[in-house]
């Protein structure tokens, strides 16, 4: 990694901001962190050797003033007749790297511990007469290993020789991890990821860590992340997202302000910054939950109130702005919080805010997905619905196509006296059968008004033509969490719920991973004395499932 620096000579009380972009030389340039406070950037070639170029874009703030310098970098290939590990800044991730392959092959790396655990990275495409570099990660901390290449040249299977090392000592974490029911024996999904940035094993031994932001949001496809990143005392400059790989390096980052640049010029509302969810869409677009402010009078209450909804922000790879979809276009102000959740603190789980000293969280959105039917799932903890919204894979109107929660369009075919999900998190379609949809039922609403303080795991078979749903699981999970949460299905057809808010006898936190079959008993539970907003079971840190 290389820290890459820029200054500008504009007076000290001008607002500078910087934008880096690189590319490999005689190739496009691609943005890695678009115009921020920050002037500097750690960076390096994870890919290939050869000469990049890294330009530095500097903007005055108040007058839109550029200037751009750049710099040619050489990196240098870590082979030297053959393979080679190097280790990096974090003591389990390691850089594997190996000579050339030939056009048409595809390489990837093998990596075990002495007793035969065996783990491998994705393939890479061979060509170019390059080294082909892999980063090694999801290892016990002191524990020797070896690694080695796997060649699929297209007509063989070639293996590399064996290249040991030893992975060094783990950071120490802020929290421990306490298993309550052991998993069984080849448990799928073996990789705990929490958004705290911390992987485990099930467990509980530390194979990765890397808290780069305040929380991860999901995990990528071949070892990428992106996060959340809020300081509730900053401007909105200091409101981001980020993209990261495992060895902590910046892939893509945008600001606040730098988004509401293009909103402005679009016509759109500001944001004051993001929340909760940015993933990365099927069609390689980014979609992203920022929040809106708007002083109400007599809407929510008598006078005028400042009222945070949400926006849906969806961008190109490069972070420019694409779509959007603003709760204050096409939701009822006058319903206001179902619990009547207000902010009056910066901090709290509430997002940026800036209009007032207090605030309504009016609809509090959680998650937002892609649809198997290319439209968009939007969860509003505070308004108890998940709401299905016209994207159409980028050409829709965002008109909603429906409510789902208490009082919405949906009715239930159960005899429970209050089937409905409320303060959700974390609801998605199960890609693999398009009318299936999970959901963490945190059960706000539910225990406000009944009194019965337990939240559920929920699969849900829906039926959109009729406006049906029928339950597939309903799972008590034996702890209240108040609030965040996050619902997966398992590669063995089992279920992983995060219950990341539990207010322990003593009032600590704590949050709990738990496993459940079809029929909703517990297979397996791990303790965390912390709030994880979510949790993901993963096949490896190259594979979220």
């Amino acid at each position: 990694m290389v820290t890459f620096s820029a200054a500008s000579d504009a007076p000290g009380a001008q607002r500078v901001r910087y934008r880096f972009r690189v590319r490999r030389m005689g190739r496009d340039f691609r943005v890695i962190r678009d115009y921020a406070p920050q002037n500097t950037l750690d960076w390096t070639a994870a890919e290939h050797e050869g000469a990049y170029e890294l330009e530095a874009a500097a903007k005055n703030a108040d007058t839109g003033e550029t200037a751009t310098a750049s710099i040619i970098y050489q990196m240098a290939s870590r082979v030297s007749g053959s393979s080679a590990v190097n280790a990096t800044a974090n003591p389990q991730v390691f850089l594997f790297s190996a000579p050339p392959c030939a056009a048409g092959g595809r390489m990837r790396v093998d990596f075990r511990t002495s007793n035969g655990q065996v783990n491998s990275t994705p393939f890479k495409k061979c060509g170019g007469g390059l080294s082909m570099n892999f980063y090694l990660a999801g290892m016990t901390a002191q524990t020797p290993y070896s690694a080695h290449s796997f060649l699929d040249t297209g007509s063989a299977f070639v293996t590399g020789a064996d290249v040991a090392f030893t992975t060094g000592p783990a950071p120490a974490l802020s929290y421990t991890n306490t298993v309550q029911t052991a998993a069984p024996a080849g448990a799928s999904n073996p990789v705990l990821l929490t958004s705290n940035g911390v992987a485990t094993d099930l467990a509980g031994n530390l194979l990765w860590s890397m808290p780069l932001v305040n929380y991860i949001t999901r995990p990528e496809p071949g070892g990428y992340f992106w996060g959340i990143l809020e300081d509730d005392g900053k401007p909105v400059a200091a409101q981001a997202i980020r993209k990261f790989d495992l060895a902590g390096m910046t892939v893509l980052e945008a600001n606040a302000e730098r988004v509401n640049e293009q909103l402005q010029a679009m016509g759109k509302r500001q944001i004051s910054g993001f929340h909760h969810e940015v993933r990365t869409l099927p069609d390689g677009r980014i979609v992203a939950l920022a929040d809106v402010e708007q002083v109400e009078t007599d809407q929510q209450g008598p006078g005028a109130i400042d009222v945070i909804g949400d926006m849906i922000i969806v961008f190109d790879k490069d972070l420019n702005v694409v779509w959007t979809w603003d709760t204050f276009d096409w939701l009822d102000v006058t319903r206001a919080a179902v619990l009547g959740e207000t902010c009056s603190a910066k901090g709290s789980g509430c997002p940026p805010f800036y209009l007032a000293s207090s605030a309504n969280d009016w609809t509090h959105g959680n998650s937002v997905q892609q649809t198997p039917d290319g439209q968009l799932l939007y969860s509003s903890r505070h308004q108890d619905w998940l709401i299905k919204i016209n994207y159409d894979n980028g050409n829709g109107g965002g008109d909603i196509i429906w409510r789902m929660g208490k009082d919405g369009d949906f009715s239930w075919n159960s005899t429970d006296a209050w089937p409905w999900f409320s303060h959700q998190h974390d609801a998605n379609f199960e890609l693999r059968d398009p009318a299936r949809l999970l959901v963490f039922d945190d059960a706000n609403t539910r225990f406000a008004q009944t009194g019965i303080r337990m939240s559920r795991g929920q699969a849900l078979e829906i039926d959109e033509t009729n406006r049906t749903v029928n339950f597939v699981l309903n799972a008590d999970l034996g702890v209240f969490s108040a609030a965040v949460g996050s619902a997966q299905l398992l590669r063995d057809g089992s279920y992983h719920f995060d219950a990341g808010y539990v207010i322990q006898p003593d009032n600590s936190l704590a949050a709990y991973s738990i496993q459940v079959n079809a029929a909703g008993v517990i297979m397996y539970q791990m303790m965390q004395n912390t709030l994880i907003y979510r949790s993901f079971r993963m096949t490896s840190l190259y594979r979220p499932n």
